[in-house]
């Protein structure tokens, strides 16, 4: 069997956090509590006979992002297949602690009753400490009769932390975009200065009024004011050729000097 494991950093105080994943889902999610990653590996190293250990960052990385997600409060549940090894007991526990809800609590005397058995409220306890699943099967929100943080093998200031980050989160609405849309509008709408809204003019719904084709008549213009002045300048080209051809009359116009009558030609 090949085991795969990467070491991610949570938010104080709850510092790294080992992680470790078999090919049928998450097997260990453990505080490392100041040991080496040798010693946590030859911790398991029992439960799993046989097994091949191999540091992986690429196959861990999304699920260290969810829990990213989870610290930050976007996520409320550990989305991935899960592969522990325990008892049948430890099993039924730990399945149970599956259903308590995010930022709730219940006590082991619950848990007990929940699989049945009302009188294992200790042995309930027990499973519930020995959980290889840390925050992913949430063994936190598990508390005493009396209301005390017991019985966490994370040690009580994570487990009161685990519970604050969960309470408040808890308390958080949905983000409603449509709200924020609204309230950035109303921002947007008042004068900063004093507060007043602003009045801004409706907008238009009237479709605008098309531009007449300018260009188009232009040309149009142009072309029947060259076709007039060729017209005009064929027409005097046209008279001028005429009246040369056209033959010139002439008359006989009598003068009198004084050495006699001489006649002389005058055009018309």
């Amino acid at each position: 069997m090949r085991i795969l494991y990467h070491v991610m950093s949570a938010p104080a105080p709850l510092g790294l956090v080992f992680l470790a994943i078999t090919e049928r889902g998450l097997r260990y999610v453990k505080f490392m509590d100041k040991r080496s990653l040798k010693r946590m590996v030859a911790d398991h190293s029992a439960e799993n006979p046989g097994a091949t250990w191999e540091h992986s960052v690429t196959d861990l990385r999304p699920i260290a992002d969810q829990f990213d997600e989870y610290f930050t409060g976007t996520r409320t549940h550990i989305r991935v297949p899960l592969d522990p090894v325990g008892s049948e007991f430890q099993m039924q526990v730990w399945r149970a602690l599956l259903d308590v809800p995010f930022g709730q609590t219940r006590n082991y005397g619950e848990i007990a009753r929940a699989i049945g058995q009302p009188n294992a409220a200790r042995a309930v306890g027990l499973a519930a400490n020995q959980n290889p699943l840390c925050i992913v099967v949430p063994c936190h929100r598990v508390i005493g009769a009396d209301g005390k943080l017991v019985g966490y093998a994370g040690g009580v200031t994570r487990k009161k932390a685990l519970l604050t980050l969960e309470a408040h989160f808890g308390k958080l609405d949905p983000l409603d975009l449509n709200r924020v849309i609204a309230s950035a509008k109303v921002k947007v709408d008042r004068e900063p200065e004093t507060g007043r809204t602003v009045k801004r003019p409706p907008k238009s719904t009237s479709k605008p009024t098309p531009r007449p084709k300018v260009v188009a008549r232009k040309k149009s213009a142009l072309s029947k004011v060259g076709r007039t002045a060729t017209g005009a300048g064929a027409t005097r080209r046209s008279t001028a050729v005429a009246a040369s051809a056209s033959p010139r009359s002439t008359k006989r116009v009598t003068t009198k000097g004084a050495s006699g009558t001489r006649p002389t030609k005058r055009s018309t």
